[in-house]
């Protein structure tokens, strides 16, 4: 390994930058090829859940106005589910990155860390593609019922929510490749997974720390003030609960800063393991 790549991966890393954009393109295409719909799957998936947790919450059980929200329910769902399923599709991707690549990580050297972070990334344009459609909804909303939204300036810190939420995404993804590398049971343990964590965040419902096990441990959580957060910034024009969000960024760091390490330190074995 040469002298950069050992005092600064980051550096080595950067180098590597057009491959990362080739293989986010690669999935790209494998995914919507011979699609009909092609990148409107990215808008219906969200859009399609917030239909039914809508039907569910202010139809079928009629909840809604319980939940002590601010703004229209599908506001509300969707503003939770876009970030959120950008986040299950990345970890969902980063797991099996190494193995469905098996072919490049046993032949030709580069840093491992581009296969999870490829996986990111698709899932990311799929995140701008279905974040765009909030825009529609605010519209709708704004003009159709009681509910205002007024521009302001905490909008701008959308990207410093999105930059940790990459972090984070990016530090499990790293851990979870790895780990499903070793022990295929990963995969399907994070699919089950997915789906009770996001019963664990405030998606699709308010969570507060009300002192109970539950929103102490709702709270603990990283993606819950993270979710929290897009709400604030986006809707209710204020800044994310200091903190609450600080913790998340804390705990987003030390989860890249242990993926990154591990993943560099075992990546000697990958070959070996595939």
């Amino acid at each position: 390994m040469s002298t950069l790549s050992a005092k600064n991966p980051f550096s080595e890393l950067f180098s590597y930058r057009q491959l990362l954009v080739s293989l986010v393109w690669r999935d790209l295409r494998v995914r919507y090829k011979q699609s009909l719909l092609g990148m409107a799957w990215a808008v219906l998936l969200p859009m399609s859940m917030m239909l039914i947790f809508t039907f569910v919450f202010t139809r079928a059980v009629k909840v809604a106005d319980g939940l002590d929200i601010s703004m229209p329910y599908p506001l509300f769902a969707y503003t939770g589910l876009v970030p959120w399923t950008f986040f299950s599709a990345s970890l969902i991707g980063s797991v099996n990155s190494l193995v469905a690549n098996r072919n490049l990580v046993t032949k030709v050297y580069f840093p491992r860390e581009v296969f999870p972070l490829s996986s990111i990334g698709s899932a990311f344009a799929d995140f701008c593609i279905a974040g765009s459609v909030l825009v529609g909804l605010v519209a709708y909303f704004h003009f159709t019922t009681s509910w205002t939204f007024e521009l302001t300036p905490a909008i701008a810190f959308v990207p410093v929510i999105v930059a940790v939420q990459i972090i984070f995404a990016a530090g499990l993804g790293m851990l979870l490749s790895m780990a499903n590398l070793f022990y295929r049971d990963v995969r399907q343990l994070l699919g089950v997974g997915m789906q009770l964590w996001m019963f664990l965040t405030c998606v699709v419902y308010p969570i507060h720390n009300d002192g109970s096990w539950w929103g102490v441990i709702a709270m603990c959580n990283p993606m819950t003030p993270i979710i929290k957060g897009y709400r604030q910034c986006l809707l209710e024009g204020t800044l994310p609960s200091g903190g609450a969000f600080l913790a998340a960024c804390a705990t987003a760091l030390a989860v890249f800063a242990l993926g990154w390490w591990s993943f560099r330190k075992m990546s000697y074995k990958f070959a070996e393991c595939i």
